[in-house]
């Protein structure tokens, strides 16, 4: 979807563009032309404003000379500077949440063709713990938001039962000596949540939902459990639930399950919401090609669930994101 509509921005911005460039250069020259030597043959017998009108400028071309300018500022700002995207799942929460409207960094990780995606200028490289949205690899025209957790040349090990993380930097498969120092907090209960199927106290709803501390969960739903993970100089929460353990499907040639090596040009992405992320554990690795920015701002924030209207706005969500 979003790079069909970056291909129909582009392409009105063009045609306009053209239209805009004929009618400024050629068109306008012709009728200001035309009217001189209609005031030189009628000798000022006719009012200014009745030959602008006999000579005036097309609607079709008027309207596509205004807009031109407009489209043309868009573009630019879409494709190299900020462009808008909204949280669609709950896979990187408490971090983000469904209904957060963010803004991206596009210029983060270098500016890109707004068609092709092709790299026209590297300005930057991903970090660990950046926020990245990025095209899925299985299907390049749906875009996923996760946290950056390997580099190229990583070794990542995942701990489903401890849920815990230990990332080898500039590593091999017969070459890992020092691990990055990966600090956690203790786990504690949190407010939100998970919920199994369509019976749960929300009516005919599934996915987390919020239930205050101290009051009782229901049946076909698991409370999830909070900590702090810090990884290189960025702090954020997780969620997990304890008693759960997800078993990664994607297995590496060569490597034993839950462990990963990045390839040359690759990353290696995980949800904060760790038991309720379709990530890399998942599917693989993300390409560089496939990196589309940085989230920076949540600019907007609906309160709002999975297959839910909004029901209210979040304006206390409203700033810088937590990295």
């Amino acid at each position: 979807m979003a790079n069909t509509f970056s291909l129909i921005l582009t392409l009105a911005t063009l045609i306009t563009g053209i239209i805009w460039g004929i009618d400024r250069f050629k068109l306008a020259p012709a009728r200001k032309k035309k009217m001189a030597q209609q005031q030189k043959v009628t000798e000022g017998s006719v009012e200014q404003t009745h030959l602008a009108e006999s000579i005036h400028k097309p609607s079709w071309v008027d309207t596509c000379s205004s807009i031109f300018p407009i489209l043309a500022i868009v573009l630019v700002i879409r494709s190299f500077i900020y462009e808008p995207f909204q949280i669609p799942s709950g896979s990187m929460m408490p971090t983000l949440l469904v209904g957060d409207f963010i803004l991206v960094e596009k210029f983060a990780y270098g500016l890109k063709d707004p068609v092709t995606q092709t790299t026209l200028l590297e300005t930057g490289k991903p970090k660990r713990g950046d926020i990245a949205v990025f095209k899925y690899p299985k299907d390049p025209s749906v875009d996923f938001v996760k946290r950056v957790i390997g580099l190229p040349g990583d070794k990542i090990v995942y701990d489903p039962e401890q849920k815990e993380l230990r990332i080898y930097p500039n590593c091999s498969i017969s070459n890992c000596v020092r691990a990055l120092p990966i600090i956690y907090s203790s786990l504690k209960e949190s407010e939100w949540s998970l919920f199994f199927n369509i019976d749960s106290m929300v009516e005919s709803q599934k996915g987390s939902y919020q239930i205050p501390l101290g009051e009782p969960v229901p049946s076909n739903a698991l409370r999830q459990a909070e900590r702090i993970e810090k990884l290189d100089d960025t702090s954020h929460e997780i969620l997990v639930i304890p008693q759960v353990y997800t078993q990664s499907r994607y297995q590496q040639p060569g490597l034993p399950d839950n462990e990963w090596i990045v390839p040359p040009k690759h990353y290696f992405m995980m949800g904060d919401n760790r038991d309720n992320s379709a990530d890399s554990r998942m599917w693989g690795f993300v390409p560089e090609e496939n990196l589309v920015g940085r989230a920076v701002i949540i600019w907007f924030s609906l309160d709002k669930h999975d297959g839910e209207w909004p029901t209210g706005v979040r304006l206390s969500r409203i700033g810088a994101i937590n990295q």
